[in-house]
């Protein structure tokens, strides 16, 4: 089904349910849940997942495989609360969530936006994207700068302080705070009044063609097999 635009609940029903934490809240607000969130956002991502497949964009996704659950996972949580107060999806190459390079929408409450790249990577992979940083800073300069281009930039949150394992000796101080990542994430903001609006899909995809420079890079740096 195409993408006709989130519902006008979207948004205050995240609102409502961080304060309503409750099954019996959610059941009885369920069909707004999946009437203006859980279906459109299953749209979106077939529509960009066609989108991209007639550009030859190496990202696919489909309602079932990459909208994440509602339900949070409490076994382990100090905070009980049943309830994400956010809905995502992701697209990969593969469709499957966890698959290294991707592109990320999510609603919510309190704000709204798409992201793209490698988050909180594995950690081979997290190593080979730091290696292909040392051993080809150009290559990485000339992708940051294309990012900058449309306006994008690398996410620092969650960086660490000290220089990774096997990575103290860097001398550039640019290259050396670049290695603090732990991921290697761009976004752009999804204003609300854009998701009633079936155009949302061509933002979303025009976004993923900005992200494109830093996708390529992490996928080529993912494959590299040398140590």
């Amino acid at each position: 089904m195409a993408f006709s635009g989130f519902g006008p609940q979207a948004v205050p029903f995240f609102k409502a349910l961080a304060f309503h934490q409750t099954k019996e809240w959610f059941e009885a607000n369920r069909a707004i849940y999946e009437g203006d969130v859980k279906d459109p956002l299953g749209d979106l991502v077939e529509e960009l997942s066609t989108r991209f497949a007639k550009l030859k964009t190496p990202l696919r996704g489909d309602r079932k495989a990459s909208l994440f659950r509602i339900h949070r996972d409490v076994r382990f949580a100090k905070d009980k609360s049943p309830y994400k107060t956010n809905a995502g999806a992701v697209l990969t190459r593969s469709g499957a969530k966890y698959d290294p390079g991707l592109v990320y929408i999510h609603i919510a409450g309190d704000g709204c936006f798409a992201a793209a790249g490698f988050y909180q990577p594995e950690p081979d992979a997290l190593a080979n994207l730091r290696r292909a940083i040392v051993r080809a800073p150009k290559a990485w300069r000339a992708m940051i700068a294309k990012l900058a281009k449309a306006k994008l930039t690398l996410s620092e949150d969650h960086a660490m302080t000290r220089a990774p394992r096997g990575f103290e000796e860097i001398d550039d101080k640019e290259i050396a705070a670049a290695l603090l990542n732990r991921s290697f994430i761009c976004s752009r903001p999804i204003p609300d009044a854009r998701l009633a609006k079936p155009a949302l899909a061509e933002d979303i995809a025009a976004f993923a063609r900005d992200a494109a420079p830093l996708l390529e890079w992490g996928w080529g740096a993912v494959a590299d097999k040398r140590d």
